[in-house]
C-alpha cells in the first residue's frame, strides 16, 4: 500500500507537468450582417419564428401538397437513414459511457494428462477477474461529451433532410402543375397554327401568298410539336422524381394534373435577423455541434496524458477433483499506475484533434456563408420576379384587350381572320410567360423558407454545453 500512495505521489507531481488546459468554449467568429439587403428596403422587422410556422408549406393552402408532404415524411429513406443515423450516434454515447464502468470476465476450464509410466491426470479451474481503469480525470467523461455533441448533431441532419425534402417535394410539385397548363397551353397554341396553316392553304390556292409562307407555317408547326413532346417527357420525369421522394417506386405514382395558378397561392415573404438564422438552420446547428465535439475530443487527448489507475481482482479455484472444486478459493487484488506521459503517440494525437478542430470551425464558417447568400439570392429572385409579373401581367392585359378589339373588328370585316389568330397566339405566349413566373415565385418562397431555417426552432449551441 505504501508503494501505491508512493506511485500515486509521483502521478500527481507528473500530471502537474502536463498541460490540460481547456479554454471555455465559444462560438467560432463570423462575418456579420446587420439585415438582408431587400428586407431593409422593404422596411420589414417581422422576426423569424413569427413569420415561419413549423408547417410552413400549408402557407400554400393547397391540400393535395399538403398529403404529399405527409406521405414523404413518412415513406422517404433518405430520411430513415438520416434517422438511422441518429440512433447510430445515440447507441455510440453508450459505448462511450462504458469504458468508464468495471469489466467482468469469468472462465472455466480442465487439463487431462496421460504419460507412459505414469497415472492418468486430470485438473479442473474456475477463475474470474475484474478489471476497472478509474476515469479520475474526466477522460471518458469528455469522450461521453464529444459523442453526446455528434448525437445531436446528426440530430440536426435529420432536421435539416426534413427541410430539403419538404422543399423538393414542394418545388417538383409546382414543376408538374406547371407543365400541365404548359401542355394544355401548348395544345390551344397548336390549334390556332393549325388554323392559320389551313387560311394560309387556302390563300394559296387563291395566289395571295407564297408557298414559302405555307411552309414556314408547317415548319412552326412542327417546332411546336416537338416542344410538346418534350414538355410531356419533363412532366414524367417530374413524376418519377416525386414517386421517390414520397417513397413510392418510380411510375407507380401518378399524379392526376392540375392547373398552377388556380390550385397554389403565393404566400407572403417572411423575414428574420441574420443573428437568428444562425440558430435556426439545422446544417447550421449540425456544423457547430461537430465543432464542440471536436473541441471535447481535444480535451479527452489532453487528459490522456494524465496517468491512467486501474483496479484488477482476481478470483479462482482448481482441483484434481470436479465435486470439490468449490471448496477452496484464490482472490487477489492489483492496484496499477499508468504513465502514458511518455507516449510520444499521446502528444500526436493531441496535434491532430487541434488541427481536426480547425477544419470544423472552418466548415462551419462556410456553412454560415453559404447561408447567408442563399436568403440574399432568394430575397433577390423574390424581387425580381415580383417586378417581372408587373410587366408580364400588364402585357397579357393589354394582349386581351387587342384580343376583344381584333375579334370585334373580325365581325366588322375590317381585319382578316389570320390577324386575329396571330394576335391570340401572342396573348398565349404572355400567359405562358406569365405562368412560369408564377411558379418561379413559389419557388422563390420554397428556397427562402428553407434557407431561413423553415419552422424549426432557434438551438444555442454555446449554452448547451453547460447541460453535458
Amino acid at each position: 500500500m505504501k508503494t501505491f500512495l508512493s506511485a500515486g505521489l509521483c502521478a500527481a507531481l507528473l500530471s502537474a507537468c502536463a498541460d490540460v488546459s481547456m479554454p471555455a468554449y465559444r462560438q467560432p467568429e463570423t462575418p456579420t450582417k446587420a439585415g438582408w439587403s431587400q428586407s431593409q428596403q422593404a422596411g420589414a422587422t417581422v422576426t423569424a419564428p413569427a413569420a415561419i410556422s413549423p408547417d410552413w408549406w400549408r402557407e400554400f393552402h393547397d391540400p393535395t401538397l399538403d398529403d404529399l408532404v405527409a406521405k414523404a415524411i413518412s415513406g422517404n429513406f433518405d430520411i430513415k437513414v438520416l434517422a438511422a443515423r441518429i440512433n447510430v450516434a445515440s447507441a455510440q454515447i453508450g459505448e462511450a459511457r462504458a469504458g468508464a464502468l468495471p469489466t467482468l470476465d469469468a472462465g472455466a476450464g480442465a487439463s487431462f494428462e496421460k504419460s507412459t509410466g505414469q497415472k492418468f491426470t486430470k485438473q479442473f479451474n474456475l477463475a474470474t477477474q475484474v478489471n476497472w481503469d478509474i476515469d479520475i480525470w474526466g477522460k471518458v467523461a469528455k469522450g461521453v461529451q464529444a459523442q453526446t455533441a455528434e448525437f445531436r448533431a446528426t440530430e440536426a441532419d435529420w432536421r435539416a433532410g426534413y427541410l430539403t425534402l419538404v422543399s423538393d417535394v414542394s418545388t417538383t410539385y409546382f414543376q408538374i402543375l406547371q407543365f400541365d397548363e404548359q401542355i394544355d397551353q401548348q395544345r390551344k397554341t397548336l390549334e390556332k397554327n393549325r388554323q392559320i396553316l389551313a387560311t394560309f392553304e387556302a390563300m394559296l390556292q387563291n395566289g395571295l401568298v407564297p408557298q414559302t409562307r405555307v411552309l414556314q407555317q408547317r415548319a412552326e408547326i412542327n417546332r411546336l410539336s416537338n416542344d410538346q413532346l418534350e414538355l410531356d417527357r419533363l412532366r414524367k420525369l417530374a413524376g418519377n422524381a416525386l414517386s421517390t421522394l414520397v417513397g413510392v417506386p418510380a411510375g407507380d405514382f401518378i399524379l392526376p394534373t392540375g392547373q398552377l395558378q388556380k390550385t397554389v397561392q403565393l404566400p407572403p415573404v417572411p423575414a428574420g435577423l441574420p443573428s437568428e438564422l444562425l440558430k435556426r438552420r439545422p446544417d447550421i446547428v449540425a456544423a457547430e455541434y461537430r465543432v464542440l465535439s471536436a473541441y471535447d475530443l481535444v480535451g479527452q487527448a489532453k487528459l490522456a496524458q494524465l496517468p491512467s489507475i486501474s483496479l484488477t481482482g482476481r478470483g479462482g479455484s482448481a482441483s484434481f477433483a470436479l465435486g470439490s472444486l468449490l471448496k477452496s478459493f484464490t482472490l487477489g487484488f492489483l492496484p496499477s499506475i499508468n504513465f502514458p506521459i511518455f507516449d510520444p503517440s499521446v502528444k500526436a494525437r493531441i496535434k491532430t484533434s487541434e488541427a481536426q478542430t480547425q477544419v470544423f470551425e472552418q466548415e462551419y464558417r462556410r456553412t454560415v456563408m453559404a447561408a447567408f447568400e442563399e436568403v440574399e439570392n432568394a430575397l433577390v429572385n423574390l424581387d425580381s420576379h415580383k417586378k417581372q409579373r408587373v410587366e408580364l401581367q400588364q402585357a397579357v392585359d393589354n394582349l386581351n384587350i387587342v384580343a376583344a378589339q381584333v375579334q370585334a373588328q373580325l365581325k366588322e370585316g375590317l381585319v382578316s381572320q389570320l390577324e386575329l389568330f396571330e394576335t391570340e397566339r401572342s396573348l398565349l405566349g404572355a400567359q405562358l410567360a406569365l405562368l412560369a413566373n408564377h411558379q418561379q415565385l413559389l419557388s422563390d418562397t420554397v428556397t427562402l423558407y428553407k434557407a431561413m431555417g423553415g419552422g424549426w426552432p432557434t438551438v444555442d449551441v454555446a449554452s448547451s454545453v453547460k447541460d453535458q
